[in-house]
This record gives C-alpha cells, structure tokens and sequence, in this order.
C-alpha cells in the first residue's frame, strides 16, 4: 500500500513540476517532503486515513492544477477519481481507487 501511494504522490508531483529538458522527480527528491514510502507507511500503520488523504490531497491539488483545473477534460477526471479517493472510509479501502488513479496518472504521463 506504501508504495502505491508514493506512486500516486511522485506521478502528481512529475505532473506538476517537472518540465522536459531538466532532472526528473525521482522518489529521493526533496520536492516529495512527506510523501515518501516511509511516512505513508507510518500513516497506514497508524491507520490515518485523514493524513493519508491530506498528503495525496495535496499532491493531486497540485496535479489538478497542471492539467488546467476541472475545467478540461484531464482535470474533469483527475478529479473525479480524486473524489474516489477521498471517499474511502477504510484504509483497507485504499487500494482500488488509488490504484486506478496511479494508472491515470502513469497515462497522462
């Protein structure tokens, strides 16, 4: 589960921030602050729903941001699956509709 929400959290943040002809975000890069593997890991543990859905939040605000907000087409479904996600009521809970937004991600990529 850890590292399918870094995912989710590195594909939102290349999305937003990285631009072509520079470095890529890799999963080490400063810019991914508390959305590493460890720090969901200690979310899930704790079983934190609300932080969970903070940190990846705030990394598809920022995505959402990128495509052109809700008003495009990409920004309509980013943020329809966003919603999925911050619907779950059970960490258990987590993984289909995280994984679908990983996949849409890792597509618009």
């Amino acid at each position: 589960m850890e590292l399918l929400l870094e995912t989710v959290a590195l594909y939102s943040l290349k999305l937003a921030y990285e631009t072509e002809g520079h470095s890529p975000i890799l999963r080490d890069d400063p810019l991914m602050g508390s959305c590493d593997r460890e720090v969901f890991g200690l979310l899930v543990r704790r079983g934190d729903l609300a932080g969970i859905q903070g940190e990846i939040g705030r990394c598809l605000n920022l995505a959402l941001g990128a495509v052109g907000g809700v008003d495009t087409v990409m920004g309509r479904e980013l943020h329809r699956l966003a919603k999925d996600v911050s619907a779950v009521r059970m960490i258990e809970g987590f993984y289909a509709p995280a994984a679908t937004l990983r996949n849409y991600l890792r597509d618009v990529l």
